[in-house]
């Protein structure tokens, strides 16, 4: 593209050091962003060139795309979760060695430092936020599966015995008896996972994941704690709304007589 490596020699020598100074201040003094002090300058030097630079985010629209980008992390890594959790929560209620395995697995992962685990998925699965949700993932997995354990194994023996009894079979049990009675604590540990997630999902902004992470990222970065407060602030409200959401879930699908006050 020799359009652009001509257009880079007319920007060279360009910027002198009492430029360069005045651009980072404003970036650090929180007044722009990289890009919007990139593209001023380039408007009031190139003008052709600013025709095609894009302005930078009003703040409404900034807390758009970041919420956005952080929901999508939370979502993807707590349904990838549930789906693995529930699981693993009935095989560890079928028996004591099994409980313990799957217990003392999902417990050495919680153990893990967030930074390191989120360190040891970009060499699988490079940087963005494919690492991020799969670090968030295997994090969401310990309160679920112990959640779902306990619900399991603390259902009365007398209801579990009358099951049996009316003759129906192990699958029957599972789904018509048990999980339904075990789904006030499921839901609990979903909670608690999902609440969890929305706050470990902010340390994807240090590998390019993006969401409010990523703000803080940038404000930590230029020492700016109004862009930090850009991303903290958000990331503090959504993990706010996501408990009370799943609070009204579970009065809405937990019988009256399971819910717990």
């Amino acid at each position: 593209h020799p359009t652009v490596v001509e257009a880079w020699r007319q920007m060279a020598g360009t910027l002198d050091e009492a430029s360069m100074t005045a651009l980072n201040a404003r970036v650090e003094g929180g007044l722009n962003s990289e890009s919007a002090a990139a593209a001023a300058y380039l408007a009031e030097h190139f003008t052709d060139a600013a025709d095609d630079v894009t302005a930078d985010l009003s703040l409404p629209a900034r807390l758009w795309q970041r919420t956005i980008e952080h929901a999508w992390l939370v979502v993807a890594a707590m349904l990838l979760g549930i789906a693995l959790a529930v699981p693993l929560g009935v095989l560890a209620a079928g028996g004591r060695t099994a409980g313990r395995v799957v217990l003392g697995i999902t417990g050495i992962v919680q153990t893990i430092p967030s930074i390191a685990l989120l360190v040891f998925m970009i060499p699988l699965l490079g940087i963005g936020p494919k690492p991020a949700i799969a670090a968030l993932f295997l994090y969401s997995l310990l309160p679920m599966v112990r959640n779902t354990h306990a619900g399991l194994v603390g259902i009365p023996k007398p209801i579990l015995e009358s099951a049996e009894a009316l003759g129906l079979s192990q699958w029957h049990r599972l789904t018509r008896v048990e999980l339904p009675l075990a789904l006030p604590s499921i839901l609990a540990g979903i909670k608690t996972s999902a609440v969890i997630t929305v706050g470990f999902a902010t340390l994807g902004g240090f590998i390019g994941a993006g969401g409010y992470g990523q703000t803080i990222f940038d404000g930590l970065r230029n020492d700016s704690v109004r862009t930090t407060l850009e991303g903290a602030v958000p990331a503090a409200v959504m993990a706010l709304v996501v408990q009370f959401g799943l609070d009204l879930v579970g009065k809405v699908v937990v019988p009256r007589g399971l819910a717990s006050d």
